[in-house]
């Protein structure tokens, strides 16, 4: 709401005490987010400190220099940030291209990246893009796209803000940057109303009218290109909200491993959790940690909150799902209509639920008449993520597509094989009852297992509450 009271005073109170060329365009920002982007603009003009204020600019080697942006981005998006900021003047036309940078189209650049309309995002996307201003080919979006993605990972590893997570894939993994960027581009609508969804799009062209539809529909577009500003110039930190973008990683530091996840695909799924749940994942299960055991699965993830679930099938292919509520081992589905289906490789998706059936999630364990397993939407026998109890199986079936989520088969066979599984709880753990009466088969589920095999019941089971694990 204070970026729009801002706006409403009289032009001589905006801004910090000095009249601008720019004050005009600078609305957006308060008077002390003004007074810190005059500041930069002077630090990267200083090479001309003895140019009148209306006068004054900077070079793009000013812009690369290692006291400024240096090498916290890479060369070719300071060149593309660059570009777009010297082709846009106030009255919002593209405007032909000179060696420096005003004041004037710093401001309203900065103005346009963080705080603009969809319009004005795009009208500098289009600059970045295309010296001329006008429509772009397909292609040369995608490369912008990835380019931008690139830029994401590169400053968030520079500035060591990557809270815990790798900045590479898996080894032998496809490139996420070129898989989000892919993602990121089947959000566009082409003219004529076409999607961005193969190699026979990328010679349509794109006007400023599609660029702005498809920055109002992928947000992420908008979100990184705020980020490499406020991470790439320094500029307007404390506005960005970097703890809900990328949740810290809390794992046990004597147990390390390597995860499926990379920061970008942790990002992208992290944007679609529930706010309160995108500070922090906990690893509540790793295969490479806690073995090849469905019984060791049921044990870590029960009672523990909201979780996400994933695995790689044998053919590489990474998917899971999210869970919104604690699991529970019990032959009744369970779950909300906040819970997802969700692909990681060999490509980025999410697929929230249909309102077709309410079966969200189904865990189960010991049942002779019904399945035995962990299952995310469909129907018995026909899931669209399953994971059996004889560890190291399962199925994803779809066919056209899974009732309860609307998600095509995620696996690349549809009954499949895997050996690498992972559950993150994510947000704050549950608050812990104390712990009272607690047995060893509270805490060990192989030795729940075991007693069961050998035909000794729990004796205590039904008679006592069982506390949840710590």
């Amino acid at each position: 709401m204070a970026l729009w009271l801002e706006s409403r005073q009289p032009q001589g109170q905006m801004g910090n005490s000095k009249s601008h060329p720019e004050q005009e365009f600078s609305s957006r920002f308060l008077p002390g987010e003004q007074a810190e982007v005059n500041r930069l603009f002077d630090a990267l003009s200083s090479e001309n400190l003895g140019s009148s204020t209306s006068h004054r600019s900077f070079s793009l080697q000013a812009l690369k220099a290692r006291g400024h942006v240096g090498d916290a981005l890479p060369p070719e998006m300071v060149t593309r940030l660059f570009e777009g900021m010297q082709r846009v003047d106030g009255s919002r036309k593209a405007k032909g291209p000179s060696e420096h940078i005003s004041q004037k189209q710093f401001t309203v650049s900065m103005s346009h990246l963080l705080k603009g309309t969809a319009e004005e995002k795009s009208l500098v996307i289009l600059n970045m893009i295309s010296a001329s201003g006008g429509p772009v080919k397909a292609r040369d979006v995608y490369k912008f796209t990835e380019d931008l993605v690139g830029s994401v990972v590169h400053v968030l590893n520079y500035r060591q803000e990557l809270r815990g997570w790798s900045q590479k894939p898996p080894p032998g993994s496809p490139s996420r940057v070129q898989v989000l960027a892919a993602q990121l581009c089947s959000e566009m609508k082409l003219q004529g109303g076409g999607k961005l969804l193969g190699p026979q799009w990328l010679d349509c062209d794109c006007d400023e009218a599609v660029l702005e539809d498809w920055v109002f529909r992928a947000h992420q577009v908008a979100t990184f290109l705020s980020l490499i500003i406020h991470q790439g110039f320094l500029l307007l930190c404390s506005t960005l909200e970097l703890a809900a973008l990328v949740p810290k990683r809390q794992v046990d530091p004597q147990r390390e491993f390597a995860s499926l996840l990379d920061i970008l695909s942790v990002i992208y799924i992290n944007s679609h959790l529930p706010q309160e749940r995108r500070l922090r994942w906990r690893l509540l299960f790793a295969t490479e940690l806690h073995g090849n055991s469905f019984a060791q699965l049921c044990g870590r993830i029960t009672h523990r909150g909201p979780c996400l679930v994933l695995l790689e099938d044998c053919d590489g292919h990474v998917f899971g799902g999210f869970a919104s509520c604690s699991w529970e081992v019990k032959p009744q589905f369970q779950g909300d209509d906040r819970c997802f289906l969700f692909s990681i490789s060999p490509s980025m998706a999410v697929y929230t639920c249909t309102g077709y059936n309410d079966h969200y999630m189904y865990l189960n364990q010991g049942r002779k008449t019904i399945p035995n397993g962990l299952g995310m939407g469909g129907q018995h026998g026909y899931f669209g993520l399953w994971i059996d109890v004889d560890f190291g199986k399962g199925h994803s079936k779809a066919k056209p597509s899974c009732t309860t989520y609307g998600s095509p088969q995620l696996s690349a066979q549809e009954d499949f094989q895997f050996q690498k599984l992972e559950v993150w709880a994510v947000g704050d753990a549950p608050k812990a009852e104390p712990a009272r009466n607690r047995s060893i088969l509270d805490v060990d589920p192989e030795a729940r297992a075991l007693l069961k095999v050998s035909g000794r019941g729990c004796h205590s089971e039904g008679f006592r509450e069982v506390p949840d694990e710590q």
